[in-house]
Protein backbone atom coordinates (compact mmCIF):
# COMPACT_ATOMS: atom_id res chain seq x y z
CA UNK A 1 0.00 0.00 0.00
CA UNK A 2 1.20 3.49 -0.79
CA UNK A 3 1.64 5.98 2.03
CA UNK A 4 -1.15 8.51 2.19
CA UNK A 5 -1.42 11.99 3.63
CA UNK A 6 -3.83 11.47 6.54
CA UNK A 7 -4.42 15.21 6.77
CA UNK A 8 -5.57 15.68 3.19
CA UNK A 9 -9.15 14.64 2.54
CA UNK A 10 -10.11 14.47 -1.13
CA UNK A 11 -13.78 13.52 -0.79
CA UNK A 12 -15.98 13.85 2.29
CA UNK A 13 -19.53 12.56 1.97
CA UNK A 14 -21.95 12.63 4.90
CA UNK A 15 -25.55 11.60 5.45
CA UNK A 16 -26.38 10.66 1.85
CA UNK A 17 -29.89 9.28 1.40
CA UNK A 18 -31.79 8.50 -1.80
CA UNK A 19 -35.26 7.06 -2.29
CA UNK A 20 -36.87 5.84 -5.51
CA UNK A 21 -40.60 5.63 -4.84
CA UNK A 22 -40.98 3.03 -2.11
CA UNK A 23 -37.36 1.87 -2.31
CA UNK A 24 -34.80 3.38 0.07
CA UNK A 25 -31.72 2.96 -2.11
CA UNK A 26 -29.34 4.78 0.26
CA UNK A 27 -29.78 5.59 3.92
CA UNK A 28 -27.41 7.96 5.72
CA UNK A 29 -24.23 6.83 3.94
CA UNK A 30 -20.95 8.63 4.52
CA UNK A 31 -17.31 8.09 3.54
CA UNK A 32 -14.01 9.93 3.81
CA UNK A 33 -11.36 9.34 1.13
CA UNK A 34 -7.83 10.67 1.60
CA UNK A 35 -5.22 11.65 -0.96
CA UNK A 36 -3.45 8.66 -2.51
CA UNK A 37 -5.92 6.04 -1.26
CA UNK A 38 -7.70 3.34 -3.20
CA UNK A 39 -11.08 3.23 -1.46
CA UNK A 40 -13.36 0.26 -2.11
CA UNK A 41 -17.15 0.17 -2.09
CA UNK A 42 -18.60 -3.34 -2.01
CA UNK A 43 -21.85 -5.14 -1.27
CA UNK A 44 -24.32 -7.61 -2.75
CA UNK A 45 -26.32 -6.83 -5.88
CA UNK A 46 -28.89 -4.14 -5.06
CA UNK A 47 -26.90 -2.89 -2.07
CA UNK A 48 -26.81 0.69 -3.40
CA UNK A 49 -23.26 0.87 -4.75
CA UNK A 50 -24.10 2.19 -8.20
CA UNK A 51 -26.71 4.56 -6.77
CA UNK A 52 -24.00 6.01 -4.52
CA UNK A 53 -21.68 6.42 -7.52
CA UNK A 54 -24.44 8.08 -9.49
CA UNK A 55 -25.16 10.49 -6.65
CA UNK A 56 -21.58 11.66 -6.19
CA UNK A 57 -21.09 12.03 -9.96
CA UNK A 58 -24.22 14.06 -10.66
CA UNK A 59 -26.48 11.49 -12.33
CA UNK A 60 -28.86 11.35 -9.37
CA UNK A 61 -29.82 14.11 -6.95
CA UNK A 62 -29.70 12.94 -3.31
CA UNK A 63 -32.62 13.53 -0.96
CA UNK A 64 -30.22 14.62 1.77
CA UNK A 65 -26.54 14.81 2.59
CA UNK A 66 -23.46 16.96 2.15
CA UNK A 67 -20.32 16.81 0.03
CA UNK A 68 -16.86 18.34 0.15
CA UNK A 69 -14.22 17.91 -2.55
CA UNK A 70 -10.63 18.82 -1.68
CA UNK A 71 -11.86 20.77 1.34
CA UNK A 72 -14.51 22.81 -0.48
CA UNK A 73 -18.29 22.38 -0.54
CA UNK A 74 -19.31 20.44 -3.62
CA UNK A 75 -22.71 19.97 -5.24
CA UNK A 76 -22.81 17.15 -7.82
CA UNK A 77 -25.61 18.64 -9.93
CA UNK A 78 -24.56 17.87 -13.52
CA UNK A 79 -22.12 15.38 -15.01
CA UNK A 80 -20.03 17.92 -16.95
CA UNK A 81 -19.76 20.17 -13.88
CA UNK A 82 -18.69 17.19 -11.78
CA UNK A 83 -15.86 16.49 -14.22
CA UNK A 84 -14.77 20.12 -14.11
CA UNK A 85 -14.90 20.08 -10.32
CA UNK A 86 -12.46 17.17 -10.28
CA UNK A 87 -14.26 13.80 -10.27
CA UNK A 88 -13.85 11.53 -13.30
CA UNK A 89 -15.65 8.21 -13.61
CA UNK A 90 -15.85 5.13 -15.73
CA UNK A 91 -18.97 2.99 -16.12
CA UNK A 92 -19.72 -0.70 -15.67
CA UNK A 93 -20.70 -0.79 -19.33
CA UNK A 94 -17.92 0.65 -21.48
CA UNK A 95 -18.85 4.08 -22.88
CA UNK A 96 -16.30 4.98 -25.53
CA UNK A 97 -16.78 6.73 -28.86
CA UNK A 98 -16.51 3.54 -30.88
CA UNK A 99 -15.76 5.12 -34.27
CA UNK A 100 -13.18 7.56 -32.90
CA UNK A 101 -9.55 6.59 -32.41
CA UNK A 102 -8.08 5.84 -29.01
CA UNK A 103 -6.20 9.13 -29.21
CA UNK A 104 -9.37 11.08 -30.03
CA UNK A 105 -11.23 9.45 -27.13
CA UNK A 106 -8.60 10.64 -24.66
CA UNK A 107 -8.53 14.10 -26.25
CA UNK A 108 -12.27 14.38 -25.59
CA UNK A 109 -11.60 13.96 -21.89
CA UNK A 110 -8.89 16.60 -21.99
CA UNK A 111 -11.12 19.18 -23.64
CA UNK A 112 -12.84 20.09 -20.35
CA UNK A 113 -9.56 21.78 -19.38
CA UNK A 114 -9.25 23.85 -22.57
CA UNK A 115 -9.19 27.63 -22.68
CA UNK A 116 -9.87 28.30 -26.37
CA UNK A 117 -13.49 29.26 -26.92
CA UNK A 118 -15.93 28.51 -29.70
CA UNK A 119 -14.58 31.31 -31.88
CA UNK A 120 -11.09 29.85 -31.72
CA UNK A 121 -12.42 26.46 -32.81
CA UNK A 122 -14.42 27.94 -35.70
CA UNK A 123 -11.65 30.15 -37.03
CA UNK A 124 -8.80 27.79 -36.16
CA UNK A 125 -6.81 30.52 -34.44
CA UNK A 126 -3.17 30.00 -33.57
CA UNK A 127 -4.10 29.75 -29.90
CA UNK A 128 -6.60 27.02 -30.71
CA UNK A 129 -4.12 25.09 -32.89
CA UNK A 130 -1.41 25.29 -30.24
CA UNK A 131 -3.78 24.09 -27.55
CA UNK A 132 -4.98 21.19 -29.72
CA UNK A 133 -1.35 20.13 -30.22
CA UNK A 134 -0.81 20.20 -26.46
CA UNK A 135 -3.98 18.17 -25.89
CA UNK A 136 -2.88 15.56 -28.43
CA UNK A 137 0.57 15.33 -26.84
CA UNK A 138 -0.92 14.84 -23.38
CA UNK A 139 -3.33 12.22 -24.73
CA UNK A 140 -0.42 10.26 -26.21
CA UNK A 141 1.39 10.43 -22.85
CA UNK A 142 -1.68 8.99 -21.12
CA UNK A 143 -2.08 6.20 -23.68
CA UNK A 144 1.53 5.28 -22.98
CA UNK A 145 0.89 5.52 -19.23
CA UNK A 146 -1.91 2.93 -19.38
CA UNK A 147 0.06 0.71 -21.76
CA UNK A 148 -1.78 1.11 -25.08
CA UNK A 149 0.24 3.80 -26.90
CA UNK A 150 0.62 1.49 -29.90
CA UNK A 151 -3.12 1.67 -30.49
CA UNK A 152 -3.35 5.48 -30.56
CA UNK A 153 -4.63 5.58 -34.14
CA UNK A 154 -6.89 2.52 -33.90
CA UNK A 155 -10.65 2.97 -33.63
CA UNK A 156 -11.83 2.29 -30.10
CA UNK A 157 -14.15 -0.53 -31.21
CA UNK A 158 -11.18 -2.53 -32.58
CA UNK A 159 -9.39 -2.70 -29.22
CA UNK A 160 -9.64 -5.75 -26.99
CA UNK A 161 -12.01 -5.60 -24.03
CA UNK A 162 -9.20 -5.10 -21.54
CA UNK A 163 -7.60 -2.38 -23.66
CA UNK A 164 -10.94 -0.57 -23.96
CA UNK A 165 -11.07 -0.53 -20.15
CA UNK A 166 -7.56 0.96 -20.11
CA UNK A 167 -8.65 3.54 -22.66
CA UNK A 168 -11.54 4.58 -20.42
CA UNK A 169 -9.13 5.08 -17.54
CA UNK A 170 -6.79 7.13 -19.76
CA UNK A 171 -9.73 9.35 -20.76
CA UNK A 172 -10.65 9.80 -17.09
CA UNK A 173 -7.05 10.73 -16.23
CA UNK A 174 -7.08 13.30 -19.04
CA UNK A 175 -9.47 15.46 -17.00
CA UNK A 176 -6.82 15.93 -14.26
CA UNK A 177 -9.20 14.60 -11.62
CA UNK A 178 -8.97 14.93 -7.85
CA UNK A 179 -10.75 11.56 -7.67
CA UNK A 180 -11.13 8.74 -10.20
CA UNK A 181 -14.30 6.69 -9.68
CA UNK A 182 -14.10 3.24 -11.29
CA UNK A 183 -17.37 1.33 -11.64
CA UNK A 184 -16.56 -2.40 -11.76
CA UNK A 185 -13.48 -2.04 -13.98
CA UNK A 186 -12.67 -5.76 -13.75
CA UNK A 187 -16.13 -6.88 -14.92
CA UNK A 188 -15.77 -9.25 -17.87
CA UNK A 189 -11.98 -9.39 -17.68
CA UNK A 190 -9.99 -12.60 -17.87
CA UNK A 191 -7.32 -13.45 -15.30
CA UNK A 192 -4.48 -11.86 -17.27
CA UNK A 193 -6.43 -8.64 -17.81
CA UNK A 194 -7.22 -8.46 -14.09
CA UNK A 195 -3.53 -8.69 -13.23
CA UNK A 196 -2.81 -5.87 -15.70
CA UNK A 197 -5.65 -3.80 -14.20
CA UNK A 198 -4.32 -4.27 -10.69
CA UNK A 199 -0.86 -3.16 -11.83
CA UNK A 200 -2.35 -0.06 -13.46
CA UNK A 201 -4.39 0.89 -10.40
CA UNK A 202 -1.30 0.41 -8.23
CA UNK A 203 0.64 2.68 -10.57
CA UNK A 204 -2.05 5.37 -10.44
CA UNK A 205 -2.17 5.21 -6.63
CA UNK A 206 1.62 5.34 -6.34
CA UNK A 207 1.52 8.58 -8.33
CA UNK A 208 -0.50 10.06 -5.42
CA UNK A 209 -3.80 9.88 -7.27
CA UNK A 210 -6.98 8.89 -5.46
CA UNK A 211 -9.40 6.17 -6.54
CA UNK A 212 -12.91 5.12 -5.51
CA UNK A 213 -13.57 1.57 -6.66
CA UNK A 214 -16.80 -0.41 -6.98
CA UNK A 215 -15.96 -4.02 -7.70
CA UNK A 216 -17.59 -7.44 -7.36
CA UNK A 217 -14.23 -9.22 -7.32
CA UNK A 218 -13.71 -9.26 -3.55
CA UNK A 219 -10.19 -10.68 -3.84
CA UNK A 220 -9.18 -7.77 -6.07
CA UNK A 221 -10.72 -5.23 -3.68
CA UNK A 222 -9.11 -6.70 -0.60
CA UNK A 223 -5.73 -6.85 -2.29
CA UNK A 224 -5.85 -3.30 -3.66
CA UNK A 225 -7.78 -1.06 -1.31
CA UNK A 226 -6.55 0.92 1.68
CA UNK A 227 -10.05 1.16 3.13
CA UNK A 228 -13.39 -0.43 2.29
CA UNK A 229 -17.03 0.46 2.93
CA UNK A 230 -19.68 -2.25 2.74
CA UNK A 231 -23.28 -1.47 1.82
CA UNK A 232 -26.28 -3.74 2.30
CA UNK A 233 -29.82 -2.70 1.34
CA UNK A 234 -28.63 0.90 1.09
CA UNK A 235 -27.15 0.97 4.58
CA UNK A 236 -23.49 1.21 5.54
CA UNK A 237 -22.80 -1.90 7.61
CA UNK A 238 -19.00 -1.71 7.86
CA UNK A 239 -16.02 0.56 7.14
CA UNK A 240 -12.34 0.00 7.74
CA UNK A 241 -9.22 -1.67 6.42
CA UNK A 242 -9.68 -4.80 4.31
CA UNK A 243 -8.57 -6.96 7.27
CA UNK A 244 -11.10 -5.30 9.57
CA UNK A 245 -13.92 -5.62 7.08
CA UNK A 246 -13.22 -9.29 6.37
CA UNK A 247 -13.60 -10.07 10.08
CA UNK A 248 -16.84 -8.12 10.51
CA UNK A 249 -19.70 -10.49 11.33
CA UNK A 250 -22.30 -8.32 9.58
CA UNK A 251 -20.20 -8.38 6.41
CA UNK A 252 -19.69 -12.13 6.57
CA UNK A 253 -23.43 -12.63 6.99
CA UNK A 254 -24.60 -10.11 4.40
CA UNK A 255 -21.92 -10.37 1.74
CA UNK A 256 -18.69 -12.30 2.04
CA UNK A 257 -20.34 -15.33 3.57
CA UNK A 258 -22.85 -15.76 0.75
CA UNK A 259 -20.24 -16.87 -1.77
CA UNK A 260 -22.54 -15.77 -4.56
CA UNK A 261 -21.41 -12.19 -5.18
Amino acid sequence: MAETNDNEVVLQVAGISKRFGGLQALSDVGITIRRGQVYGLIGPNGAGKTTFFNVITGLYTPDSGSFALAGRPYEPRAVHLVAKAGIARTFQNIRLFAEMTALENVMVGRHIRTRSGLAGAIFRTKGFRDEEAQIAARARELLDYVGIARYADFKARTLSYGDQRRLEIARALATDPQLIALDEPAAGMNATEKVQLRELIDRIRNDSRTILLIEHDVKLVMGLCDRVTVLDYGKQIAEGTPAEVQKNEKVIEAYLGTGGH
